[in-house]
């Protein structure tokens, strides 16, 4: 691959294409499968060395043969159709507890239990939210009929607003979960901190956000959360991440399609794309970055665009204990939930918006090997060893702005671990293991961070603000392109990327949408 490059690099060409997808991530890739299935000449250029964008797994232990999905590590939103579609041999494994959330300041915490109800309930009741059961099953019964009724449509035209209300048939719920911040909600339906808190993280996933945001950017980001497969469940991808990535890099390349690493486009202008050493020449351009990059190469002011996560990767010689003695294994079986009762979530976002880092910082964990103990090397797996992968919220931006890179990730490090040890039997520290050189095995990545490396403005893991998975009832929706919601201000290009409408997360959205947009569909 790296010769190929370097030999595109060298001389100046000149080539046409059916079409050409610049941003060699799962989205590109699902483009660039789909339209060379079609029968379209295309070619993919990536600015990294290597495909895969932040759905990839790497080794970042020196010495340990651990492959952790380095950045993405769930997957909810990949539709069905499009591993069908294109024939993508992964397995994507349910996970048999949703989630354990410690009682700060306490020996207790909530567990729950896909496959025992009761377990729950009794959970419930030792956190004092006995009361609280039946207002929670009520509420995700109600978020569960608005998912399955939007999850089919994510593979056709956008639907409208109107066509919304039509497929769930009860305006209580489209009015409360759509037109009312998701904060208020949540106050109606229970009554408990912890449980309230809950709730509201799948709000703020990669979102700066209170909960009673009158934009409604977190219910935006809630809805995203929940409506995955028409049941919200977020899975584990065997062998991680990369392992869907390399998977729609094979259907790119059976289909075809020319996939070029090292190239960094420097300008598009009626259908020609132009890089260092080379040229090429398409009627469609699918623009599978952030849209924000796109204007920068257009010449035009790019919006301000902010991240607002922290993500810590841990390799662990065993799962730590936990205060109220629950099995680890059923702890971190789940989503872990650190110190994000409602109270501290909407703390630790005044903090953020004042220009202060959170304390304590609030966030959740999700324990790969326990589901996939693949990613570890046989010697790894029979020692004990997992990984925990720590994301944490209200940690935006901005917190960064003309800071020391090195020092400012020292500090969330810091932050994140002792947050973490705040809910444990034991600090982290006594079980992390350690790299030959006795380097504690903890990788973090901060906003700066994947902006200097994937190209996300300001480390938005969306590229941009997520957006309703449907159209107004008063859009132009003329255009094949404003119908799968790919439109750019730009003649002849498509945002094929998580910027698109309905894009972010590890789905394929973003290519398939613009891909569907190209061959007029």
């Amino acid at each position: 691959m790296e010769l190929i490059t370097a030999a595109y690099r060298g001389t100046m060409t000149n080539d046409r294409y059916d079409a050409i997808i610049v941003g060699g991530g799962h989205n590109g890739l699902t483009a660039a499968a789909y339209l060379g299935r079609a029968g379209k000449r295309v070619l993919l250029l990536e600015a990294q060395d290597h495909l895969g964008g932040a759905s990839v797994s790497q080794r970042p232990f020196e010495g340990l043969d651990a492959r952790l999905s380095r950045y993405s590590y769930l997957v909810s939103l990949l539709p069905q159709q499009i591993i069908d579609d294109l024939g993508l041999r992964i397995t994507l494994r349910r996970r048999r507890f949703s989630s354990y959330t410690p009682l700060p300041g306490t020996d207790r915490g909530l567990l729950i239990d896909h496959g025992d109800a009761d377990a729950t309930a009794a959970s419930f009741a030792a956190i004092g939210a006995e009361d609280d059961i039946d207002g929670w099953r009520t509420f995700y019964d109600r978020v569960g009929v608005l998912g399955r009724a939007l999850w089919p449509t994510v593979t056709g035209p956008l639907p409208t607003r109107s066509d919304v209300r039509r497929l769930v048939a009860d305006d209580s719920i489209v009015t409360d979960f759509v037109e009312r911040p998701l904060g208020e909600v949540i106050e109606r339906s229970v009554q408990n901190d912890l449980v309230r808190g809950l709730i509201l993280t799948d709000g703020l996933i990669g979102t700066f956000a209170s909960a009673y945001e009158p934009d409604l950017r977190q219910n935006i980001c809630f809805l995203y959360h929940v409506m995955g497969g028409g049941t919200g469940d977020w899975d584990v991808p065997v062998g991680g991440m990369g392992t869907v990535s390399g998977d729609l890099e094979r259907a790119a390349r059976e289909a075809g399609a020319d996939l070029r690493t090292g190239v960094r486009v420097d300008s598009i202008s009626d259908g020609t794309v132009t890089w260092d050493g080379g040229q090429a020449q398409a009627p469609t351009i699918l623009w599978a970055a952030a849209p924000a990059v796109l204007d920068q190469v257009m010449g035009a002011e790019p919006p301000t665009v902010e991240g607002a996560q922290v993500k810590v990767n841990l390799l662990l010689e065993r799962l730590p204990q936990l205060k109220d003695g629950v099995d680890p294994k059923a702890a971190f079986g789940g989503t872990f939930h650190i110190n994000e009762s409602f109270e501290q979530l909407e703390s630790a976002y005044a903090a953020a918006s004042s220009g202060r880092s959170p304390s304590p910082v609030p966030a959740e964990i999700y324990c790969h090997s326990l589901t996939d103990p693949s990613i570890l090397s046989t010697q790894l797996q029979e020692a004990g060893a997992q990984t925990l992968t720590i994301f944490a919220l209200h940690t935006p931006h901005r917190l960064l702005d003309g800071r020391n890179p090195d020092v400012v990730r020292a500090e969330f490090e810091r932050r994140v671990l002792d947050s973490l040890s705040s809910v444990l039997a034991e600090p982290i520290e006594e079980v992390l293991m350690r790299e030959p050189d006795g380097r504690l095995c903890v990788e973090a990545k901060t906003t700066g961070d994947l902006q200097e490396t994937l190209g996300m403005p300001g480390g938005n893991i969306f590229h941009a603000p997520l957006t309703w998975p449907f159209a107004e009832d008063d859009e132009d929706l003329g255009t094949p392109a404003a119908r799968w919601g790919v439109t750019s201000p730009y003649d002849g290009v498509l945002i094929a990327g998580a910027g698109s409408r309905r894009g972010g997360g590890v789905s394929g959205l973003g290519g398939y949408h613009a891909a569907m947009a190209a061959l007029g569909r």
